[in-house]
């Protein structure tokens, strides 16, 4: 008797949540427009970080941040990246404004407080349900490790050098 009167409870609780989801969408509308909701974003970064396996969380990057790596990272962030995320890794263009949720700005805690591992594994294998697509092969990427450390220089970048990436790599 407990278990059926528990998993009534748990199907009314359902039942009542996607009413309320399906009532707030019919009122609000489903458009791309809107910032997602307090609970939308909970619920992707929980997506987020439940799509990282466990075992590839610590992974190290094979590369160090030279000025060689950050040149080469640099130019394939301008070719690959920039036009969602910008130049500068704010994420204010026009394509990563209109993406549902928008492109984050790479250069906050948000990102910058991931691991390695977890930055590389999101540009590697994507965000589903995002704009964000799987990049590199399906074997080893060194192309998505040495982007990690040049979204780690992010937030060190000044406006000269973005300004040069865009005009030298465009």
């Amino acid at each position: 008797m407990r278990k059926r009167t528990l998993l009534l409870s748990i199907t009314a609780v359902g039942i009542a949540g996607a009413a309320a989801f399906g009532w707030e969408t019919i009122r609000r509308g489903f458009s791309a427009r809107d910032n997602p909701s307090a609970l939308e974003a909970y619920l992707a970064k929980t997506a987020r970080n439940l799509s990282i396996p466990a075992s590839k969380r610590d992974a190290k990057n094979p590369f160090v941040p030279t000025a060689e790596v950050l040149s080469e990272a640099r130019a394939h962030f301008a070719d690959h990246c920039a036009i969602c995320h910008g130049n500068d890794g704010a994420g204010k263009t026009q394509i990563g404004q209109n993406l549902y949720p928008k492109a984050p700005d790479m250069r906050l805690p948000e990102t910058q407080n991931l691991t390695d591992a977890e930055v590389y594994y999101v540009i590697h294998n994507g965000i589903r349900l995002t704009g964000m697509p799987a990049w590199g092969s399906e074997e080893k990427d060194d192309d998505s490790w040495k982007l990690v450390l040049f979204i780690r220089h992010l937030p060190q970048l000044t406006l000269p050098r973005y300004i040069y990436v865009s005009i030298s790599l465009s």
